[in-house]
């Protein structure tokens, strides 16, 4: 990884219980073993604003509005005391069973993206009978994204 390809971010964030009184819905953090490694992926092949990461965290967004996203990424160490640390081991796969959706993500740009940047697409772009264009594609540490698009001409 060249100077080119380090994550863009803020050198700064809010504490982490300002952060954390800020949350609300439903939050995904994901486990990974590299958090530049896996900020690229979202950057590049997700089209995902970096809006905070260092060597142990970061913090992306997609969409904006009503149709914003925000995902947390933390590398396996910051879970020191957490029991989810220890069904991971040395898994070579994780998160299997699990689709993450991102709406409002071009899937055909996010399967060009992947393909430019040599992660495993597991589907390319489609239509589908529930009205949405989707494909299926892993990052750095197994999980599945599912970037996806209304149908042209569905409601």
């Amino acid at each position: 990884m060249g100077p080119e390809d380090k994550p863009k971010a803020r050198e700064s964030f809010m504490s982490a219980d300002a952060y954390g009184r800020s949350l609300k819905g439903m939050g995904i953090n994901l486990l990974v073993r590299d958090i530049a490694r896996s900020t690229l992926f979202a950057r590049d092949v997700l089209n995902a604003e970096i809006v905070y990461s260092d060597k142990d965290f970061a913090v992306l967004r997609h969409g904006d509005g009503d149709h914003r996203a925000e995902w947390m990424l933390h590398v396996d160490g910051t879970y020191h005391s957490n029991p989810l640390l220890g069904l991971l081991s040395d898994m070579p796969i994780r998160g299997a069973g699990v689709e993450i959706r991102l709406y409002r993500c071009d899937p055909d740009r996010a399967v060009a993206q992947a393909k430019a940047h040599h992660h495993h697409v597991l589907s390319p772009a489609a239509d589908k009978p529930h009205g949405l264009r989707e494909a299926y594609i892993q990052d750095p540490d197994g999980y599945c994204w599912v970037p996806s698009l209304h149908k042209r001409g569905a409601d």
